[in-house]
């Protein structure tokens, strides 16, 4: 039976195996390109969706979403929005309900989203919420994959340069991994929910001793 924890401790991640993206990367630079791969996301039965946005060192200021990577079980799409914007079929990708659709703190990429385009969100999954049930603290993606799968998600990328004319391999792949680990976040709950699971809860630093 699975062993969980009510938090993970952030210290024993790094000492974790590194877990990467195994499947197909697609760059999505046009809209013909964005119709296809929606059309293929809206085909599965679960998909992941994670959002990139260049960091702002500029007090006051952020950007807009620069990358949008919605992935099925096998295959992740990078679509590349300060190249294309928010054409009509990925809108309808991110209102539609036909399908799950699994991210971790969504309202707040739904509403940086909507800067760029209005869009009415479809039905979402949100892990913070989902791994209360089980008994989790734990809020972000990374403690959450170590507590689940015993494996690292790397974040070395999270402050690149996500508007980058080409986007390096190592981007790539960071952004894809982390929309990917959302769906095997999912099933892997719901295996758990079937076949049990063993919760040790951890003290909060006060209550220790």
């Amino acid at each position: 039976m699975k062993k969980i924890y009510s938090k993970f401790d952030k210290q024993s991640i790094s000492k974790l195996p590194k877990v990467l993206f195994g499947g197909r990367v697609e760059t999505i630079l046009n809209v013909a390109e964005a119709k296809k791969a929606v059309d293929f996301l809206l085909r599965q039965d679960v998909i992941g969706f994670d959002t990139e946005t260049k960091p702002s060192f500029k007090a006051g200021h952020q950007n807009e979403v620069a990358l949008l990577q919605v992935s099925s079980r096998d295959i992740c799409f990078l679509f590349r929005l300060n190249q294309i914007g928010m054409p009509a079929c990925i809108r309808r990708l991110l209102s539609d309900s036909s399908n799950i659709k699994v991210g971790l703190s969504w309202h707040d990429d739904i509403r940086m989203l909507q800067r760029r385009a209005k869009f009415t969100p479809g039905a979402f999954v949100e892990l913070q919420e989902m791994v209360r049930d089980y008994g989790i603290l734990d809020m972000s993606l990374q403690k959450l994959y170590a507590n689940i799968f015993g494996k690292k998600i790397s974040k070395s990328q999270r402050l690149s340069n996500w508007e980058a004319d080409i986007l390096t391999e190592s981007q790539k792949l960071y952004a894809a991994t982390d929309a990917w680990a959302c769906v095997m976040i999912y099933d892997e709950l719901l295996r758990m929910k079937v076949e049990g699971y063993d919760l040790e809860i951890i003290p909060e630093p006060e209550d220790i001793g």
